[in-house]
């Protein structure tokens, strides 16, 4: 008997493994530069929501001096669990770093779901939620916002059955930009699922949930330090949890899923808190200044936002196309064509000179 291995162990796979549909990730900027033909340092990056004034210099002088990276990292992050508690507010018991939030928003899943069970999403958000859900082995369960892009409610309420285990709520959303009124997470907290409140861009809208988790059993709210920070390519994050939850978070994630480097980070940001709330302000001033400018040129029709981006429709042209023209030019904003977001394109505010760049950019487009 002949002995095929690949198809042996092809057999082993998940079957729900084989049908998952990749998470579309942002490229790089070397790939950006040779698809636009434009050098690196030319190009105009607005389709990431990074942070265009990057890190703390404490941060770039911490890791340049750090003398221990052959040494495993503190798989408790002990250094950090003071300043975190000092900036959020609650016990350090229910304060979990981790690699990013993405790596706790799989953290949760693991937690939580059996197989089949289920995870509401609210959409248009971020695609990460359905992605980790089916990883996991969970079933999404997908409820259209309202036509203001604010979570409905009732909706979500309705969709709960047996199976539910978790609803996850990004506030500021992304990519709209809205933050999520307190009356609807308190309501959808009364169900008794697990509300998992994405504060990723916190600090832009300086709205938060952190507070009430202490109080609420069945509360998350995560933060990332890669937007207000600069931190995104260090994938640094952290999880405000009920003490339970946290204790269980801490016990099946990876040892030393923190690296060196970005506890490092971290730590030297929270020291730095006056030189990064500047960058904030600076991002949040661009943001109106961005968004008039739109408003004048009348190409784009961009969206209230308390983020550090600003979703738009198109007025004046074809997204696609407008993405695409820009792209020629080395200026790369994001494009969506869902059926909530329709002819729609999502742009990172940077610099004011990215904002004047992308504008004089979109003047191709002013008569129509």
């Amino acid at each position: 008997m002949s002995y095929d291995a690949r198809r042996s162990a092809e057999s082993l796979i998940r079957g729900d493994v084989k049908g998952i549909e990749p998470y579309e990730p942002i490229l790089p900027l070397e790939a950006l530069s040779e698809l636009s033909g434009v050098p690196v340092n030319k190009l105009v990056k607005l389709d990431g929501n990074e942070n265009p004034y990057g890190c703390s210099p404490r941060v770039r002088r911490a890791l340049a001096e750090y003398p221990f990276y052959h040494i495993y990292p503190d798989p408790l992050h002990r250094e950090l669990q003071k300043p975190l508690e000092d900036y959020v507010g609650v016990g350090q018991e229910y304060i979990v770093a981790g690699s990013g939030s993405d790596e706790l928003i799989d953290l949760i899943l693991r937690i939580f779901l059996e197989p089949g069970d289920k995870v509401v999403n609210c959409v248009p958000t971020f695609g990460m939620y359905p992605f980790s859900t089916a990883v996991c082995g969970g079933r999404t369960v997908t409820v259209p916002r309202d036509k203001a892009y604010n979570v409905d409610v009732d909706a979500v309420k309705s969709a709960l059955d047996k199976r539910t285990k978790v609803v996850f709520i990004a506030s500021p959303n992304n990519p709209t930009g809205n933050v999520t009124k307190s009356d609807a997470v308190l309501e959808l907290l009364k169900t008794g699922v697990i509300v998992v409140v994405d504060e990723a861009y916190y600090e832009f809208s300086g709205q938060t949930f952190a507070l009430l988790v202490p109080a609420n059993p069945n509360l998350i709210v995560l933060r990332s330090f890669s937007k207000w920070a600069g931190l995104g390519g260090l994938r640094a994050g952290y999880g405000i949890f009920p003490s339970n939850i946290a204790e269980l978070v801490r016990r099946i994630k990876m040892p030393y899923n923190v690296n060196a480097a970005a506890m490092i980070a971290m730590r030297e940001s929270l020291a730095d808190i006056v030189y990064l709330r500047e960058n904030v302000k600076d991002i949040i001033d661009e943001r109106k200044r961005l968004s008039s400018m739109l408003k004048r040129q009348g190409v784009l029709t961009p969206l209230p936002s308390e983020a550090n981006f600003i979703l738009c429709r198109v007025a004046k042209g074809n997204a696609r196309k407008i993405k695409q023209g820009l792209e020629k030019q080395g200026i790369f904003i994001r494009h969506f064509d869902t059926p909530l977001l329709k002819n729609m394109l999502r742009i990172s505010v940077g610099k004011p000179e990215h904002s004047d760049a992308l504008v004089a950019a979109l003047a191709k487009w002013e008569g129509g």
